[in-house]
């Protein structure tokens, strides 16, 4: 199991724009992927509904994990992605 952590950085959070291209990405990795605020549940990171009702806004630490062949790599570009401020885009 592969674990890494983000700090959300765009502007209005993780809001329905960033999450619905945070999906598609996390889709993209082909692998089952869980995202956790800080003291929250693991939600399966590929559902628009889990990451609407995490409330992550800017600066919300969370916790990525995934298992299996490619882990890593899948990981590190969505850690990326949560590190990039898509509303300044």
């Amino acid at each position: 199991m592969v674990q890494k952590q983000a700090t959300i950085a765009s502007s209005a959070g993780l809001h329905a724009r960033p999450a619905k291209l945070f999906v598609e990405a996390v889709q993209r990795t082909g692998i089952p992927v869980t995202i956790a605020a800080e003291g929250g549940p693991a939600l399966n990171a590929g559902s628009i509904l889990s990451l609407m009702g995490l409330g992550a806004e800017k600066g919300t630490v969370v916790t990525l994990e995934a298992e299996g062949a490619g882990a890593e790599e899948a990981l590190d570009g969505l850690v990326a992605f949560l590190e990039t401020d898509h509303d300044a885009v």
